[in-house]
């Protein structure tokens, strides 16, 4: 039976020269961390870069860890920036998806389920789906305050943010999830929310 290590003893045992303890803080933090890093990059491979990025940046900065705030929000600060710089680096290699051609691809795609299609899908599917079409900002605010449960305080930390502005941040992104919810549900929105 495997015993379970509060995040601070991990950290304070690679510290000390056991690295091999370092795999468990991963295997802790590693679908938090891609998820977010999935709502940056919209694609699952970029998503695995960053995701990876972050966790060797983490490692090579452990011993800055203060440990006034969470494991979690620290790693989550570096999960932005990461993604923030690989995102700036990616624009330059490559030009922006227009959002609406991406809606009109999802509607297509959609419109070619049948009828049972929407009985079929589950509501956390289309919820995914909608933090997708959302700008990233406002995807990693909705996937860190819900998926992370991390607090407002914890988010303007990661986010170098006021918790007031993470507030109104939190509320816009709630509207404009809302609005995808509806493009992609229609009526079906009113039952999830």
């Amino acid at each position: 039976m495997e015993q379970k290590f509060t995040d601070l003893e991990l950290i304070q045992q690679v510290l000390n020269g056991e690295t091999g303890q370092y795999a468990l803080l991963v295997k802790q933090h590693q679908r938090f961390v891609f998820t977010l890093a999935l709502r940056f990059a919209k694609n699952r491979e970029d998503a695995e870069e960053i995701a990876q990025d972050c966790f060797v940046k983490a490692y090579r900065a452990l011993g800055t860890f203060k440990q006034t705030a969470k494991f979690s929000t620290w790693l989550y600060t570096i999960t932005y920036t990461t993604a923030m710089t690989f995102l700036r680096k990616k624009r330059l290699e490559t030009s922006s998806i227009n959002e609406d051609d991406t809606l009109i691809q999802l509607e297509n795609h959609i419109s070619g389920f049948n009828a049972n299609g929407y009985e079929k899908q589950n509501s956390h599917a289309f919820l995914n789906q909608a933090i997708t079409l959302l700008a990233p900002d406002d995807a990693t605010i909705i996937t860190m305050f819900y998926q992370g449960e991390q607090s407002l305080e914890e988010i303007g930390e990661a986010l170098h943010i006021e918790p007031n502005t993470v507030k109104v941040k939190l509320h816009r992104a709630r509207q404009r999830l809302k609005e995808k919810l509806q493009y992609l549900l229609k009526d079906e929105v009113k039952e999830l929310l």
